[in-house]
């Protein structure tokens, strides 16, 4: 009897995310998946139904690809993808380069700091993300913090123009994603065993090489399960390129909004959704594969 209950609770704990993966993530997959292949119409909801009856007790199925065929010839949506991913691995590679010394330094820091220094990293989640986009509206326009300041330094005689550019777009993708790296790239470097250091430094290691040695190859967990956090979302991202880009800043998030709420062809955007899903699966994949040779070698 105890053997059985044991075996009651390890599957009702191994149930519980996979009944949450199948209720929020494949099934409204699902839906959108059939959005995708029915056809538009100026109706509500606009698109028509996959199965139609076309005589009394005789039901049909009609499935229409043309969403995906207008992806495909349209050199737009080609444009959007290829910019999303420029925006998304640039503002990862950019998080990579501030946030591994953040993570670095909070995991070295004497234990008391460690705690403090977390709470500053994750503080801005406090508040709404809107907010914050919007803060950055006030600081990086003509007349904002930044440009008074920069202009009362003397180090510029007129505004720059910053909103509204790709600038402003990497500087607010940057900031409202660093913390997604630096939090598991900190508990990937806390964990690190700092006797192999001291062992290097005995034996004549200079501090350069430890870190390129040790500490870089056993952080690569760490920054690949970062740059997952950062890259998948900013490819989708829709609120910081229309608050802060400009019309040369085209993302794919972006345009499904233009899909879906202007255009209101839900099949057009539906199958966007759906080639962006299996986009973002190729680096889930590789990441995968990484972390199991990782794994393997170490």
């Amino acid at each position: 009897m105890k053997a059985a209950f044991r075996f009651d609770v390890h599957g009702l704990v191994v149930a519980i995310p996979w009944l949450w993966l199948v209720v929020f993530f494949a099934l409204p997959f699902l839906f959108v998946l059939k959005i995708s292949l029915s056809e538009p119409t100026l109706a509500q909801p606009p698109f028509m139904a996959m199965l139609r009856e076309i005589d009394q007790g005789l039901v049909t199925i009609k499935i229409n690809f043309g969403s995906y065929l207008l992806l495909w010839e349209d050199a737009l949506y080609w444009n959007a993808l290829l910019g999303s991913f420029k925006v998304a691995a640039l503002s990862t590679l950019f998080c990579l380069c501030i946030g591994y010394p953040m993570a670095y330094g909070i995991a070295t820091a004497p234990l008391h700091w460690r705690l403090p220094l977390i709470l500053l990293v994750v503080l801005p989640f406090w508040t709404s993300f809107l907010i914050r986009v919007y803060a950055w509206i006030g600081i990086l326009k003509n007349n904002g913090l930044l440009n008074q300041l920069l202009m009362g330094l003397g180090l510029i005689d007129q505004p720059l123009e910053i909103l509204h550019t790709p600038i402003a777009v990497y500087v607010g993708v940057v900031y409202s994603y660093l913390p997604f790296l630096v939090l598991p790239l900190y508990a990937t470097l806390v964990r690190l065993d700092p006797i192999l250091l001291e062992a290097a430094a005995d034996l004549g290691c200079k501090p350069w090489k430890q870190f390129l040695t040790i500490t870089l190859p056993q952080s690569l967990p760490g920054v690949l399960a970062g740059a997952m956090l950062v890259f998948i979302p900013v490819m989708g991202e829709f609120v910081i390129p229309d608050l802060l880009g400009g019309p040369d800043t085209l993302m794919i998030g972006k345009l499904m909004w233009m899909e879906f709420f202007n255009n209101k062809d839900w099949p057009l955007a539906s199958a966007l959704a759906a080639v962006l899903l299996v986009v973002l699966i190729i680096p889930f994949v590789l990441m995968r594969h990484f972390e199991q040779r990782l794994a393997e070698s170490s």
